[in-house]
């Protein structure tokens, strides 16, 4: 799986690179936040409305995955750093 997943990200580099378009391959994929980074998500789609743009949780997360490709490698280390861990995987269900 690991394989697989190197490679996907692989191709999702190059594809940002090459500046993808609509015609892009769609990736559906799934993960986990701490519920105060989730209602960052809500906070962001409020302020996307007050600017009449609305906006969908996918389009504030890949504008944010753009901004991020922008930081220089300091940067973007000071970024992640600032993140709290989250556990891998599914939380369990209770």
């Amino acid at each position: 799986m690991a394989k697989s997943r190197k490679a996907r990200d692989a191709r999702a580099v190059d594809d940002l690179s090459e500046g993808a378009g609509a015609s892009a391959k769609l990736v559906r994929d799934s993960f986990t936040m701490p519920a105060d980074d989730f209602a960052l998500v809500a906070v962001l789609k409020g302020r996307a409305l007050q600017m009449q743009r609305p906006a969908k949780k996918s389009e504030l997360l890949r504008a944010g995955l753009r901004a991020l490709s922008g930081l220089s490698p300091q940067a973007l280390t000071k970024a992640l750093d600032a993140l709290a861990p989250v556990k891998a995987g599914r939380p369990k269900k209770k």
